[in-house]
């Protein structure tokens, strides 16, 4: 039970008006603790981590077949994009088909994403770092094929404008998702889109950050991206362990950029 608004109200309510603005002043905190109990206490009750497992699994794997979807037909070309992903993820045979029959409700026509959405964003509101992957992921399915499409792009901003994130954050995202590709030393794909190897400009990209950045930018930028991207922290805060691979990687690829921007300074 909340009484801190009462006390409060109460105390400066009788500052400002004697008895008269205490009964005021208690009045008005009575209304906010009220509305502190009734509006705040979803947000501030812990979640089940496997609960949270659960419903990143499902939403992931719904939202990227409703992308692939975006441009009216999956083709082959994005239907072997996602099973590439899937392979990246490591999924086993029966995460595998839990995952396409996911994907599968994604296509409906009647699929509404944000409802699909909500009960993600209520389960991990206090989890940025999740919000983060799910988008990484869903980018990376997107860019799978070398490059994301128009109306791929735009339901990746419907998606950062359920989570109140702006267009310029989403194409940063996207920036960074396709420079971290050219890190990634096990994806052949990768490699043939870029014969000479990743760039310093890439390298830049994957940080997140500007190639005038200072030292004291590269490395506070770097240190927030591994914080977020460690994977021992992502599952104990709600990511699927059969995600791991993808957050392992990640990291891997944060730091090989990291690498060549130090050699350079």
């Amino acid at each position: 039970m909340n009484i801190w608004g009462k006390v409060i109200g109460g105390i400066l309510g009788f500052a400002i008006g004697n008895i008269f603005g205490l009964f005021i002043g208690i009045w008005i905190g009575n209304s906010f603790d009220r509305g502190l109990n009734h509006n705040f206490s979803s947000v501030f009750t812990n979640r089940d981590p496997a609960l949270i497992q659960k419903i990143f699994f499902k939403t992931t794997f719904s939202v990227m077949g409703h992308i692939a979807k975006a441009d009216g037909v999956v083709s082959q070309k994005e239907i072997e994009a996602t099973e590439q992903v899937m392979a990246q993820l490591g999924l086993d045979a029966i995460k595998r088909k839990e995952a396409m029959q996911a994907f599968s409700q994604g296509k409906e026509p009647n699929f509404n994403l944000n409802a699909n959405l909500s009960e993600f964003i209520t389960n991990a509101i206090r989890q940025p770092s999740l919000i983060q992957m799910f988008l990484e992921i869903q980018i990376l399915a997107a860019t799978a094929d070398g490059s994301v499409n128009v109306a791929e792009r735009d339901i990746l901003y419907q998606i950062g404008q359920v989570f109140r994130l702006p267009p310029t954050q989403i194409d940063r995202l996207v920036e960074m998702v396709i420079a971290q590709q050219s890190f990634h030393q096990g994806d052949s794909s990768a490699r043939a889109r870029n014969q000479s190897g990743p760039t310093l400009d890439q390298a830049y990209k994957v940080i997140g950050i500007s190639i005038n950045a200072t030292k004291q930018e590269v490395k506070r930028a770097y240190r927030k991206l591994m914080s977020q991207h460690h994977p021992d922290k992502l599952v104990a805060k709600g990511m699927p362990e059969e995600m791991l691979k993808i957050a392992t990687e990640k990291s891997q690829e944060i730091q090989a950029a990291y690498e060549m921007i130090k050699r350079q300074q």
